[in-house]
């Protein structure tokens, strides 16, 4: 799996921050740990497959999360 470390639009707008892939304790699967850069900042986890995905939205296809770089969260 390749998943660059840094900043993501996500495609309804909001920006978060990813700071690291873990290992589902169960099924080992990988899961993103990622950080909203807005309202309190908390953490959510995500499966990678599901972060990485390619989604269809207004009839275009977009993927779900937008690297934006590496630079630190702002």
């Amino acid at each position: 799996m390749e998943l660059r470390l840094g900043r993501y639009r996500h495609f309804k707008g909001m920006e978060y921050e990813v700071i690291g892939v873990a290992k589902h304790s169960e099924t080992l699967e990988d899961m993103v740990v990622y950080r909203a850069l807005y309202g309190d900042g908390g953490l959510w986890v995500r499966s990678a497959s599901m972060f990485l995905e390619t989604i269809e939205r207004e009839g275009r296809l977009v993927q779900r999360f937008t690297y934006l770089g590496d630079e630190a969260a702002k």
